[in-house]
């Protein structure tokens, strides 16, 4: 893996977790007074989780990218640099769609959306790079675990 292909995937996912973690505030007045459902993590868990989580996708997504250009398959990494970005941007308006605006409904739709854009990463990674895609698999898993927990925190707060 090229250092500079980690540098641009690195600033790309560097720049949604700086973006997912102005919006996020679990101390808010909001959030606590929300009732969770009882699989909810305890909220030390989330930024570990989406550490590991985001230093993975930096990681595959290099290897994926350099697997791409190596084999010379151009149109395909550029679909492929397009489905990163995409992702990343989904990634960063959850945190904006369930924290700042409080939509959680409106999160639950835009995360199952992620965990669909994340599980199709997986599969362009697999195809580019096998252990990569394997490493990235725990990603579309989170989302999907992700969209679980906001859908029943919106079902447990019609009002929210």
């Amino acid at each position: 893996m090229r250092a500079s292909t980690l540098a641009k995937t690195a600033a790309g996912v560097a720049a949604t977790a700086v973006s997912g973690s102005v919006a996020t505030d679990p101390s808010s007045a909001w959030y606590r007074s929300l009732r969770k459902p009882p699989f909810q993590p305890p909220s030390a868990v989330f930024p570990v989780v989406w550490t590991a989580l985001y230093a993975d996708i930096a990681l595959s997504g290099a290897a994926a990218l350099d697997g791409l250009e190596e084999r010379v398959q151009e149109a395909e990494r550029r679909r492929y640099l397009r489905a990163f970005t995409a992702n990343l941007a989904l990634n960063a308006a959850w945190s904006w769609l369930f924290w700042r605006s409080r939509k959680p409904w409106i999160a639950a739709a835009e995360c199952a959306l992620l965990a669909a854009s994340s599980a199709d990463l997986v599969r362009r990674t697999g195809r580019a790079s096998r252990a990569a895609g394997t490493a990235l698999a725990p990603y579309a898993l989170w989302c999907t675990f992700a969209t679980v927990l906001t859908a029943a925190i919106a079902r447990r707060n019609p009002r929210a």
